[in-house]
């Protein structure tokens, strides 16, 4: 059994990341340990005037096949796995002169980093570490005796443990290190066999591998009951995980959730200025308009109420103008790819107001999985980059929609896509004027939303309800030509659905006879 102090004698460093690694070198060498290395690893030592010995010195046996045998050796995992007071692995070490290694310190070849940057196949494999892995397993393995390190931010840690207890380290912190590096190789193996899979062409691969690194531990989950934590998986997509929080309180559980869903609605959009309120994961306002603080104000009308409170996404810089109008009301999150100073400078006096730059907006189309958790497993699908233009229309009325019906309706089409089904968006020039979201029958959906803009008309102190000469999309199709008899009572003159019911041509009949017009886009969108 180990003591809880072992003192560290030997080291072995061989890194890809040399990050802090000549201080950390000189550091080692500071407290009398014995530091051998690799490559590149010994080179950096080397040059920087470090004490250290080659591998390959050291095992008495040359690096070969391009360094991919290196550290592939009995004196090098002899001395990682070694039970120092196991009298025969003793006996072993003594007989075939293997000194023990006391602190392994490896980070792998940066293969995520190299499909990144679309290298070949033949590349990719070469970037696949083998010896770091086995050396970090081993260390991590017979963490009893030996550290391991994988992260250069425990350089820190390490040190400070060796120079409190005089060049040994103390057993819990070689348990951490241990765990943190078994989550370092799974993470690893994760990544190869992911991408493994879909140069043989797997849509999903026959074991499903998630990796992600804990970010945050976050107050409370949905519910205050409910313990949560925030996971990224160092995807390249701008969105509220590669986020930078400018000012404003811990972000909880429900903001990340609802951020989420605010910036993917909103990146939606490019051609023009465009604002995504939205509440409980679902909007209460979207506009575009030519700022934005005309899409603010548009997006606003849709529904003020359930604005408070709310999460701001937009698709431009933020500036003062526009931060002063959202400042007006309780805002829970702002969410942008970049503010101006001005608008920073604004924002800094409300200090519960969260302020997140993405540095970029989301690609709406790119690929990906969504998984959800069910009991006993997960269901994953790819992520719906599903987009509709007006060649993919087809008029099933007798009426055609207008240029402005058809900007319309493509622009409603595209927010439903993100509201709770079963959906119905009702907009005008550009702008939401009524959502109803998640209702289990197609038709209180056309009535909640309806019912919203007539109070919205009510608070700006108009007479008719907004939707009165506006357009509605639903995510999927109408069962049922009541749900269409709906939006002919709220006023909408055009409508786009996906269609594909076996009463369609009844909904169809309905729209003639109220003279509406009607495209199918042949592709739903159900949210749940």
């Amino acid at each position: 059994m180990s003591a809880d102090l072992i003192p560290v004698r030997r080291a072995l460093l061989s890194v890809s990341d040399k990050t802090g690694l000549v201080e950390f070198g000189k550091a080692l060498a500071g407290f009398g340990i014995e530091i051998l290395s690799t490559g590149g690893t010994y080179k950096a030592l080397k040059d920087a005037g470090v004490a250290v010995k080659e591998v390959a010195e050291h095992t008495g046996f040359p690096e070969m096949m391009d360094g991919r045998v290196k550290t592939l050796h009995p004196t090098i995992h002899g001395g990682i796995l070694a039970l120092r007071d196991e009298p025969e692995h003793k006996a072993a070490m003594d007989k075939h002169n293997i000194p023990p290694i006391d602190l392994v310190v490896v980070n792998l070849y940066p293969f995520a980093a190299t499909v990144a940057k679309g290298a070949d196949f033949p590349t990719c494999i070469e970037n696949i570490d083998i010896g770091g892995p086995a050396m970090i397993r081993s260390a991590a393995k017979n963490h009893g005796y030996v550290n391991v390190v994988v992260d250069v931010a425990d350089y820190a840690k390490v040190l400070e443990a060796l120079k409190a207890n005089n060049g040994a380290t103390p057993l819990k912190l070689r348990r951490e290190l241990a765990a943190k590096a078994y989550a370092h190789t799974g993470s690893y193996d994760s990544m190869i066999a992911t991408w493994f899979a879909r140069q043989n062409g797997e849509a999903f691969p026959p074991t499903l591998l998630l990796s992600a690194e804990r970010k945050q531990t976050l107050r409370y989950g949905e519910n205050p009951h409910q313990q949560a934590a925030f996971y990224v998986t160092g995807d390249q997509r701008p969105g509220v995980a590669s986020a930078k929080q400018l000012q404003g309180k811990e972000l909880s559980y429900n903001n990340l959730n609802d951020t989420d869903a605010a910036f993917e609605l909103v990146s939606e959009f490019s051609d023009r200025p465009t604002i995504a309120i939205i509440k409980h994961a679902n909007p209460c306002g979207v506009a575009m308009a030519d700022t934005l603080v005309e899409a603010w104000e548009a997006a606003l009308r849709c529904d003020s109420t359930s604005a408070f409170g709310g999460i701001v996404a937009m698709n431009r810089k933020l500036d003062k103008a526009t931060a002063e109008k959202i400042g007006a009301i309780f805002t829970e999150v702002i969410v942008a790819p970049d503010a101006d100073e001005d608008a920073k400078a604004l924002l800094a006096a409300r200090k519960n107001l969260r302020l997140l730059i993405t540095g970029g907006m989301a690609d709406p189309v790119a690929s990906g999985w969504f998984v959800k958790s069910v009991a006993g497993g997960y269901l994953v699908q790819t992520r719906d980059a599903g987009r509709i233009t007006q060649a993919d229309l087809k008029v099933v009325t007798e009426r055609a929609p207008t240029q402005q019906e058809l900007a319309d309706m493509l622009f409603a089409f595209r927010v439903g896509k993100h509201v709770k089904s079963n959906t119905i968006v009702y907009a005008r020039n550009g702008a939401t004027v009524g959502i109803g979201a998640g209702q289990m029958s197609r038709v209180d959906s056309a009535r909640i939303a309806y019912r919203k803009a007539q109070d919205a008309a009510k608070a700006a102190g108009l007479s008719d309800a907004l939707t009165r000469g506006s357009v509605a999309a639903s995510d999927a199709f109408f069962p049922f030509a009541d749900g269409l008899e709906v939006l002919v009572e709220a006023g909408a003159t055009a409508v786009i659905q996906p269609g594909g019911s076996i009463r369609d041509q009844e909904v169809i009949d309905a729209a003639n006879k109220a003279g509406l017009a009607m495209v199918f886009t042949g592709m739903r969108h159900f949210r749940h």
